[in-house]
């Protein structure tokens, strides 16, 4: 009886451990997490910190995390456009959840996710994370938001689904609508360009579909730019570069305002850049002007035609040793750190700017140009902010050596966040 007595809680406690351990592997994460994450369907911005975020990413499909800290500045003025933004994600036909983490208090998901400044913006594509570098202001944040989360190439098979695939797309990016083109051809691409345009073949589609997006045969892919109100037309050949080329210059409109959100899209695309400085882009004059160049850039697509003024951005364009007598002026700029000059057609004259356009061109052709460094002549950015750069790096060289010679054994890494 006695063996009886022992042998009865020794099965009963194994029992025990075994249940316990099958429950444990139920329901933790490695974090002792619960299994399930409910979405609040209100749009508000979730708090998340070490004991949920996980269980949060594998419940929503889209899930952009913002990784803030309480004291940045940054932070506190990006703060109110994710709760603008939030409700409008939220209610998307693709819903995205906004959540944020003070990653300063829960660093071990910071370090997870690489977080080194504040604030850090990660989007979760079905667990899979990237960082988000685009707008922060709220409109554009969904609009951008909206095409991350939108196939590569959309399949319209009427009117009225190419209708509203236009309305959904808004006019924050380019759109290409393949009318009786096949899907296989443009799908590399609707990937490759998927955070610049948005990408739809039609299968099915009305007579009165060829007149508003004007084209006359097809297979035909039509770009429309409604930012710029503009639109062209490829009817091929859709095989070897000529298609990608056609996407990657219809990217831009025909002549390209110069900003810093332009500026980004010029380096991107590779071309030079035939660049129109005006002294105020709202002179009564500058339309016509910017018309001539339009005209300019549709018989030379290997250019890309830009133009901006003074009183725009003044900064920008005294890189280019711009005085106001010399104005306007164009120059040839290989986006980085070179510009050309072409000889004898230094400023547009008042007059035929077709004909003075033409020659300039020209010129830049034959190769009758002189070539100068941006920033010459310009103390602003060249004189006084590179002598302070000097500087700060002698003085870093400096305190490395420094701090080198400490002999430390250990070293406790820090991250400096400046507003």
């Amino acid at each position: 009886m006695a063996l009886r007595r022992r042998r009865i809680p020794l099965l009963f406690l194994v029992l025990l451990v075994v249940l316990r351990q099958q429950n444990c592997v139920a329901s933790d994460d490695g974090g002792g997490e619960s299994a399930e994450f409910e979405i609040p369907r209100d749009g508000s911005v979730l708090e998340l910190d070490e004991s949920n975020f996980e269980a949060a990413v594998r419940a929503a499909d889209y899930l952009f995390v913002d990784f803030y800290a309480p004291w940045c500045g940054h932070c506190k003025r990006l703060a109110p456009q994710l709760d603008e933004a939030a409700p409008v994600l939220a209610g998307l036909s693709t819903p995205i959840v906004v959540a944020k983490v003070n990653a300063d208090k829960y660093r071990k998901l910071g370090s997870k996710y690489e977080v080194d400044g504040f604030p850090t913006l990660m989007f979760f594509d079905h667990g899979v994370p990237s960082e988000y570098t685009g707008p922060r202001n709220a409109d554009l944040l969904v609009q951008n938001l909206k095409k991350l989360v939108a196939p590569d190439v959309s399949v319209l098979e009427s009117d009225s689904a190419i209708k509203g695939f236009v309305e959904a797309a808004g006019i924050s990016f380019p759109l290409f609508i393949g009318f009786g083109v096949d899907e296989s051809l443009i799908a590399e691409y609707g990937a490759k360009y998927k955070k610049k345009a948005w990408f739809s073949t039609a299968k099915d589609f009305s007579e009165d579909m060829m007149v508003v997006y004007d084209f006359d045969k097809f297979p035909a892919l039509v770009s429309v730019n409604p930012k710029y109100n503009e639109q062209s037309v490829f009817y091929g050949p859709f095989e070897g570069s000529f298609l990608e080329d056609f996407i990657r210059q219809s990217l831009l409109p025909l002549t390209v305002p110069i900003n810093r959100e332009t500026l980004k899209l010029l380096k991107d695309d590779g071309r030079k850049v035939v660049l129109t400085i005006l002294k105020d882009e709202l002179d009564e004059n500058s339309p016509q002007l910017i018309k001539v160049l339009r005209s300019a850039a549709n018989a030379n697509h290997d250019l890309v035609f830009g133009y901006v003024g003074v009183e725009q951005w003044l900064e920008f364009t005294e890189t280019f040793d711009v005085k106001g007598s010399e104005l306007p002026k164009m120059i040839v700029w290989d986006t980085k750190e070179e510009y050309e000059v072409v000889e004898g057609s230094e400023r547009l004259e008042e007059g035929d700017h077709g004909s003075q356009v033409s020659r300039f061109l020209e010129g830049y052709r034959e190769g009758r140009t002189v070539k100068k460094k941006v920033g010459r002549g310009s103390p602003t950015l060249l004189g006084l902010n590179a002598i302070y750069i000097l500087i700060l790096l002698v003085a870093i060289l400096v305190a490395l050596m420094y701090f080198s010679g400490q002999g430390e054994e250990e070293q406790r890494p820090r991250r400096t966040h400046e507003d």
